[in-house]
């Protein structure tokens, strides 16, 4: 959607010009006319093209929720949802937003409820969303419902920022050992090698194996470029197939400790997501395909999968949960009570407060153990690689003396 460059006549007389994203100049012609100003002139503004190419293609998750923030401000002060878009859409700084959020507009105009203009974007901004906002127009409670999913999008932000985080240390400690050790294979080791055979020295096997490895990859980097561009597009091509990505996320369960963080994640996931569709008023089955789709390991959603069929054959949620084979009995046991006190969505949000909880306790745990155990491989791999370095020169001095 390109930016317009208008030409507006305020009620005062004065003429002054503004930017709009938007689809056409009748657009921009008919949202300005709305607003009581006349537009003189309406064409593409060319000087904001590079803006639209290189940023905003991608939206933030405070971005999206500080939207959702505004927007149920305004429908919760008696402003129409129309014009409450308007409102945020003038005022919003990310172009991808922007271009959503004008969209939706002209879908709105159309004669389309909030939750159908959005149904386009799902794969932005997830299933879960619209149907949040679809139970929020039925029910004729949209802000609490947006309320409830703000407070949900904003829990699963802090998880994944928590996750990030946790990473940031280890992936850099990682990246300086490899980057060290190249630096010592294509740069130092090579030069030793020729001051060794100037002086002709027997050099131990380790010296001998690292230098023909430093000769091997400064001869073939461009193989190993290849294969490491090789390596990364097969990835990404078996990600693609649903065998293959079922493959990769049931070994990835295999890690350890991994396997218990990612389990409970996807436990809490779930959790919370069916709790806010239970609250937000939409019925069990309707939700299971969304509260399964939240559940970021596949192998586990897969499993997941046949939940709602046991439910349409008559057993309680708690049973058909146990099936799966991967629910911790804790989770089982609240989904239990919740079904028996009827207060289902309440419990089920427990329970993934519960679990956030144990995550961020593994999380905290993982982090403790592999920062020492980063340190240690660092020191070995550096020890290693200056021993076989100075070893003979230590022997040549002997040899000098």
């Amino acid at each position: 959607m390109p930016y317009f460059l208008c030409r507006l006549s305020t009620d005062d007389g004065k003429i002054v010009s503004r930017s709009v994203l938007a689809a056409s100049p009748s657009e921009c012609r008919r949202r300005f006319e709305s607003e009581g100003l006349c537009v003189l002139s309406a064409r593409r503004d060319w000087r904001k093209l590079n803006l639209q190419m290189g940023r905003g293609k991608t939206m933030k998750d405070r971005d999206f929720i500080m939207f959702n923030q505004e927007l149920q401000a305004l429908v919760k002060a008696g402003y129409p949802v129309l014009r409450s878009l308007e409102i945020i859409s003038a005022r919003t700084r990310n172009i991808f937003l922007q271009e959503v959020l004008r969209r939706v507009e002209a879908e709105i105009r159309q004669g389309k409820a909030l939750s159908e203009a959005f149904a386009p974007f799902e794969s932005r901004f997830s299933k879960i969303y619209t149907a949040a906002l679809m139970a929020g127009e039925q029910s004729g409670n949209l802000p609490d419902t947006l309320g409830q999913y703000i407070q949900y999008a904003r829990t699963i932000a802090r998880t994944k920022s928590r996750i990030r985080s946790a990473l940031i240390y280890p992936t850099m400690l990682l990246v300086f050992s490899l980057g060290l050790v190249g630096v010592l294979i294509n740069f130092v080791l090579p030069n030793f090698s020729t001051f060794y055979r100037d002086f002709d020295a027997q050099l131990p096997f380790f010296t001998v194996f690292l230098i023909g490895l430093s000769t091997f990859v400064r001869a073939n980097w461009p193989i190993w470029i290849l294969l490491a561009g090789g390596v990364v597009l097969g990835y990404l091509q078996l990600r693609r197939r649903e065998k293959s990505l079922l493959w990769i996320e049931r070994n990835k369960l295999k890690i350890p400790l991994g396997k218990l963080i990612w389990i409970e994640s996807g436990v809490s996931l779930y959790c919370r997501t069916l709790s806010l569709l239970l609250q937000a008023g939409i019925p069990v089955l309707t939700g299971l395909p969304l509260a399964i789709h939240a559940i970021p390991n596949k192998f586990l959603a897969s499993k997941a999968a046949e939940i709602p069929d046991h439910i349409r054959n008559g057993e309680a949620l708690s049973e058909a949960m146990s099936k799966t084979g991967f629910f911790p009995q804790l989770a089982l046991d609240m989904v239990r009570i919740g079904e028996t006190s009827g207060n289902l969505g309440g419990m089920l949000r427990e329970a993934s407060e519960v679990f956030d909880e144990r995550i961020q306790s593994k999380i905290d745990t993982f982090v403790g153990l592999i920062e020492p155990i980063m340190i240690i491989v660092m020191g070995v791999l550096v020890a290693g690689m200056l021993l076989a370095v100075y070893m003979p020169i230590f022997n040549i001095i002997k040899v000098a003396r």
